[in-house]
Order: C-alpha cells, then sequence, then structure tokens
C-alpha cells in the first residue's frame, strides 16, 4: 500500500511539474482567472489521485491533461483576442489619477477603500496626493506611481496594430492626433504597429517583426 502511493505520488510530482512548465512561468500572485482555476482544478485532481489509490492512476491524469489543453487554448485563444482577454483577464483600471481617487472605477470593479489603504500602505505610501497614478492590475495587484519617484507611466495607445481609444480619452487625445503624430514620423498604415504608447509627451512604437523605426 505504501509503496503503491510512494510510486503514484512521484509519478504525480512528475506529471505537475510538466503541466505547470507547459503552462509558463508566472508567480501566483500574477495568475489570470484561468490560469489560478486551472491550478487549483490540478491540485484537487492530485489530492483526489493519492487518497483513492486502489483507482487507475490515468483516471486523474487524463483530466490534469485535459485542464492544460484547455488552459493553452484559452492563452493563445487571448494572444488573438483583445475582446476574449478582456472577457477572461479583464483590464487593468485606473484608480487614482493625478492624486484624485476615481470612486466610480473603484466602486465597478468592486474594489472598496481598506484594500486601497492596505495596498498603499504595503508600497510605504503615506499620502494620497503623493500619488501619480494607481492602477488596479487584472490579477488584483495595485500599481502605484509617485510623483517624486517617477516620470510619468507608460499608457498603451496601440495594441496588436488597433487603438486603444479608452486609453486616448484618459489622456485627453483624439485619434486624430495619434494619426497626425504617426504620420509625421511616416506611419501611415497603424496594422503594422505591435506596440505603441505614450509617456512623458512622447510616443515609443515597436513594429511586428521586429521591424523598429526611429
Amino acid at each position: 500500500m505504501y509503496l503503491t502511493i510512494l510510486i503514484r505520488t512521484f509519478i504525480l510530482y512528475i506529471v505537475i511539474t510538466i503541466v505547470f512548465r507547459l503552462m509558463g512561468k508566472r508567480e501566483i500572485g500574477e495568475l489570470g482567472v484561468v490560469d489560478l482555476v486551472v491550478s487549483v482544478l490540478i491540485a484537487e485532481m492530485a489530492a483526489l489521485a493519492l487518497e483513492k489509490n486502489e483507482e487507475p492512476l490515468l483516471k486523474y491524469i487524463l483530466p490534469i491533461m485535459l485542464l492544460v489543453i484547455i488552459q493553452i487554448l484559452f492563452s493563445f485563444i487571448s494572444l488573438k483576442s483583445r475582446k476574449f482577454r478582456k472577457l477572461v483577464d479583464g483590464e487593468p483600471s485606473m484608480i487614482i489619477k493625478k492624486g484624485k481617487i476615481d470612486e466610480r472605477e473603484m466602486k465597478k470593479q468592486r474594489y472598496n477603500f481598506y484594500d486601497l489603504l492596505m495596498q498603499l500602505r504595503e508600497k510605504n505610501i503615506r499620502n494620497i496626493k503623493d500619488v501619480e497614478y494607481a492602477i488596479l492590475e487584472p490579477t488584483g495587484k495595485l500599481s502605484v506611481f509617485e510623483y517624486e519617484k517617477d516620470k510619468g507611466v507608460t499608457i498603451p495607445l496601440i495594441l496588436e496594430g488597433k487603438i486603444q481609444e479608452e486609453k486616448l480619452n484618459e489622456l485627453n487625445l483624439s485619434k486624430e492626433w495619434l494619426l497626425t503624430e504617426l504620420a509625421k514620423k511616416g506611419i501611415i498604415d497603424i496594422k503594422n504597429i505591435s506596440f505603441c504608447s505614450y509617456q512623458n509627451g512622447e510616443l515609443y512604437i515597436d513594429f511586428f517583426d521586429e521591424k523598429n523605426e526611429d
């Protein structure tokens, strides 16, 4: 009996190690919704496989492999579809902008002041007015940028050839302004841009297939 448990434990260790290597390297605190659900279910399957050692191990390994396939498939779709990524993982939310708390966004994200103050204390922030930007990430982590320590924050304006109009609105900039600035740089077709961001009054532009321009 004990030998069986030891062998099953060793096999499960190998299988789960391979599984998490396939899922990619991410810290526990940075797991998305799908990653977290898959991880919990895998842990549950492994526990059942050790508890019910009289049943075939393959009965539990097959569901684990299916969960991995689902996770990899969802990750691939997320890379191709921003709508799907937004649906599954959500998007970052700006909680503080130039020292002003956005209570409406906090309510929308079901994020309360106790959470906000706790996460600010963890980052040694003593005064909210010192915060230029505080962004609630999809993982629940709060990214904080102080006036005296940071020179603005990177705002993505184009992702995978698509203009992020809501980000332009946050900056009080227009789509026409962005297209004009790109035209000044000789860029006409935005579909060739994989990533374009705005920070400190300047645009950073990266093209697909590593075709970067000055």
